[in-house]
């Protein structure tokens, strides 16, 4: 039995409403149709894609509508086929406004003529690394980075294991579980891709043993494939994170600064693993993806959901919000976003919309009493009161010194602190003015 290392910090969360137990159970749904789309042209980290269609243009499903552009950026393909409304930029879940385009459907469904790879088993890594690119797949577990890149390995780096993430550790989201329940074989055959294309020694599937299903799902797949093995991992908050799973997975550590890739590591999401299958073996473009509607709804589901379909139909669809909801949330209530608006477009990084009664986050801060119970908790062994102090008092080179770069914003610090100290808050504020401040520099030392 392979050693299954505990990283540290990080905390089991609560999770009312019956959480996980509710919505792992019920298996995925094809939501109906939207009668109108908007679809963000930039759902990756990187570059906004080019957007390839005007006002006026009928569109078929799978159809390239945002073209990629730069060396980081992922295709964005039309999710129903219509008539394109407006190219205009819409709000999205981080508050910000992004160019979009807004599809009327009309309802017939209509596909762009799809083309499998012919033979699957004799692609190389650029051509799979070409497929990624223009069939839009990224990091569906929520972080987005373009599939093409991550696979794109470095001459001068050595990959012996791929990881498939599958620890879907965040409360209440149930769409990854789901996902290796229903589709393990295909999960495993997207993975086999990987690991013949860039001649990896090991594939090792992490979940979260309060997966059964999942586990033995997986493992009854793995069986088939030599050099695959599926590892349950204790329950515990952040478990999905990159560096925590390397680290609990092989026992290396990532270091300050590096990636998994400089450990000899590849990081890939079960969902992900999934959306390169189907682009490969059915020539599918991400056009859609498995999002958990969880919490506090009148009918918790999941959901096989259209990409730019608005939360408020897909709330709608699961009979609306109970009258005592709180707060909404767009992700899980761990990594997430609050919105406080339902015409919000579901993405490709969107694994869940969260209901909640209950809101410990809304209490009001009151001053840090020195617990050390944030440093307890953190699973990257930093001091998040420390950088919340420095950060108050805009001295983002002290906190820079005290590791806030490091930070991999999973929020347990906030939810441990008995002060409700807004930590998680501070670090990404500090992490985004160091990064601004970088570039700046960067621009004129490129001036000079």
């Amino acid at each position: 039995m392979r050693t299954v290392f505990n990283f540290p910090g990080g905390f089991h969360p609560h999770e009312g409403n019956g959480g996980k137990a509710i919505t792992a159970g019920l298996p995925i749904m094809e939501a109906p149709l939207p009668s109108r789309v908007a679809i963000p042209l930039q759902q990756h980290i990187g570059a906004p894609c080019k957007a390839l269609v005007k006002k006026g243009d009928k569109v078929r499903v799978g159809q390239m509508i945002g073209e990629p552009v730069g060396a980081v950026s992922a295709a964005i393909h039309a999710s129903v086929s219509g008539t394109v409304v407006d190219c205009i930029p819409c709000i999205t879940a981080n508050g910000t406004q992004q160019m979009s385009v807004i599809i009327d459907n009309d309802f017939k469904d209509e596909w762009v003529e799809l083309n499998p790879v012919a033979d699957p088993e004799s692609i190389d890594a650029k051509t799979l690394s070409e497929l990624a690119r223009t069939m839009g797949i990224v990091g569906m577990g929520g972080a987005t980075f373009p599939t093409a890149v991550k696979v794109s390995v470095p001459a001068d780096k050595k990959v012996d294991t791929l990881i498939l993430n599958g620890a879907e550790c965040e409360p209440y989201l149930s769409a990854d579980h789901r996902l290796m329940v229903e589709y393990a074989e295909e999960i495993v055959k997207g993975a086999r891709l990987i690991q013949k294309t860039l001649g990896i020694e090991r594939v090792l599937i992490g979940i979260e043993k309060n997966k059964p299903d999942a586990i033995a799902a997986m493992q009854e797949v793995c069986k088939n494939y030599p050099g695959f093995e599926t590892v349950g991992l204790k329950v515990k908050y952040p478990q999905g994170g990159e560096k925590q799973l390397v680290y609990a997975l092989t026992g290396r550590r990532v270091r300050v600064g590096k990636l998994p890739l400089d450990e000899g590591a590849i990081v890939i999401n079960v969902g992900t693993c999934y959306a390169l299958f189907r682009a490969v073996y059915e020539g599918r473009p991400v056009v859609d993806r498995v999002v958990t509607v969880g919490g506090n709804v009148a009918k918790p589901a999941n959901y096989l959901v259209r990409i730019g379909a608005p939360v408020e139909w897909l709330l709608d669809t699961s009979d609306g919000i109970l009258p005592d909801t709180r707060l909404l949330i767009y992700g899980g209530p761990m990594m997430g976003m609050a919105i406080s608006r339902q015409d919000i477009p579901i993405t490709k990084g969107c694994s869940g919309i969260v209901a909640l009664e209950t809101v410990s986050s809304l209490a009001k801060e009151s001053p840090c009493i020195r617990c050390g119970r944030c440093v307890e908790a953190c699973p990257m062994l930093l001091s998040p009161a420390t950088i919340d102090r420095y950060t108050r008092k805009d001295m983002y080179e002290q906190a820079e010194q005290a590791g806030v770069m490091n930070c991999i914003e999973c929020g347990v610090c906030s939810y441990s602190c008995p002060a409700k100290r807004n930590l998680t808050q501070s670090c990404k504020v500090s992490k985004r003015i160091i990064t601004q401040r970088r570039k700046i520099e960067a621009a004129k030392k490129g001036d000079q």
